[in-house]
C-alpha cells in the first residue's frame, strides 16, 4: 500500500512588499525611493517617470503593479500615495527627447531627473528593470520585475501611469481624431487607422514606425 505524502500548499499570490526597503534601511539607508516609468511602447506622447519615497510608518494599503489594477483603483491609490508618501516627483521625457536619444536613453534620463526632483534626497533608489541611469544623486539598485515586488516601485508605477493617462486624455481633447483618451497613444488598430487618415500630430514619435501596416 502506497503512503500518501501531503504536498505543501502553493504559495499565495502576494502584493508587492516593503522588504527591499527595510533591508536597505537596516544597512544604514534612511530614504529609499522607488522609481518606475510608463509609456515606452506608445506611438505618441511622452514617457512618464515617477519617483516615490514612502513613509515606513504609514504605508499605503493595496499597492500593486499599476498594470494589475483597474483604472478606478489606480486613481484612488494614486491619491492615497500622494497623501501618505514623504516625497513624490513626476517628470516627462518629451517626444523630441525620445526621437533624439531613443526610447531607452530618454527613459533613463527622465529617471535621473525624477530622482533629483524629490524633495528629500534619497540614500538609495530602487529602479524597475535591469538598468540604472548614469549621473544619479544616490546609489541605485535595479530590480527586474520590481513593480510587482517592491512596494515603493509599485507606488511609483501607479503615480506614473495615472499621471500620464491624464495627460493623454488632455491631449485627446486637442486632437480628438486619434482617440488618445482610449488608448493613451498605444498602437491600437484604431490609432493606426487614424494615423493613416490624418497623419501624425506634433505629439507622435517620428522615430517610431507610424505607418498603418507597421507591426
Amino acid at each position: 500500500m502506497k503512503t500518501k505524502v501531503a504536498l505543501p500548499p502553493l504559495p499565495a499570490m502576494t502584493l508587492p512588499h516593503f522588504e527591499f526597503e527595510r533591508e536597505a534601511m537596516a544597512n544604514g539607508h534612511r530614504w529609499i525611493a522607488g522609481v518606475d516609468e510608463v509609456g515606452r511602447g506608445p506611438l505618441a506622447g511622452p514617457v512618464g517617470v515617477a519617483a516615490v519615497i514612502l513613509d515606513p510608518d504609514d504605508l499605503p494599503v493595496g499597492v500593486d503593479d499599476s498594470k494589475a489594477l483597474p483604472a478606478p483603483k489606480r486613481e484612488s491609490l494614486c491619491e492615497v500615495i500622494f497623501a501618505k508618501a514623504l516625497s513624490v516627483a513626476i517628470v516627462f521625457a518629451s517626444v523630441e527627447e525620445i526621437d533624439a536619444l531613443n526610447i531607452r536613453g530618454a527613459a533613463l534620463r527622465a529617471m535621473a531627473r525624477a530622482i533629483a526632483a524629490l524633495s528629500l534626497r534619497p540614500d538609495l533608489a530602487l529602479i524597475d528593470g535591469r538598468d540604472a541611469p548614469d549621473g544619479l544623486v544616490c546609489p541605485a539598485r535595479p530590480i527586474i520585475g520590481g513593480d510587482g515586488l517592491s512596494m515603493s516601485i509599485a507606488a511609483a508605477s501607479i503615480v506614473a501611469k495615472t499621471t500620464r493617462d491624464a495627460l493623454m486624455r488632455n491631449l485627446g481633447r486637442d486632437y480628438p481624431q486619434y482617440g488618445f483618451a482610449e488608448h493613451a497613444g498605444y498602437a491600437t488598430a484604431g490609432h493606426r487607422r487614424a494615423l493613416a487618415l490624418s497623419g501624425p500630430c506634433p505629439y507622435h514619435r517620428r522615430s517610431f514606425r507610424l505607418s498603418a501596416d507597421a507591426e
